[in-house]
């Protein structure tokens, strides 16, 4: 069976996959990390600035998949520090409106290229 994949100009894969592959009405966003697809580096500030880049390239991968925040059924988010929590929580909820999507938290020893969040999505047409 051949994928369907999905790529978009302003985000940044940073290893041998797609932005994000359909199967089916679901569509499976890869992990965004807070890289700016203009400089292709990782954006540098706290925790809220690497959370709002990381929702600017992942609503790039919707945009060019034909889909919106309203389309995401659930979100994984991946910290390198939990007392992050809060902080990425502020941004998190300006990205949905309610019922917010369903989503999983996990804390991780690290990330690719330093990041501090990584986020990746399940969206459904």
């Amino acid at each position: 069976m051949s994928r369907k994949a999905f790529s978009a100009v302003g985000a940044v894969a940073v290893g041998p996959y797609s932005h994000a592959i359909e199967s089916g009405d679901l569509v499976f966003l890869s992990g965004q990390t807070p890289v700016d697809s203009q400089t292709g580096k990782l954006v540098e500030g706290d925790i809220v600035e690497q959370t709002n880049q990381c929702f600017k390239n992942l609503f790039n991968v919707l945009e060019a998949a034909g889909l919106t925040p309203d389309n995401v059924e659930k979100v994984n988010v991946f910290l390198t520090d939990m007392n992050n929590f809060n902080a990425m929580n502020e941004v998190y909820s300006a990205q949905f409106s309610e019922p917010y999507p369903a989503r999983t938290t996990i804390g991780v020893s690290s990330l690719p290229l330093g990041a501090q969040v990584e986020i990746e999505m399940i969206a459904r047409r």
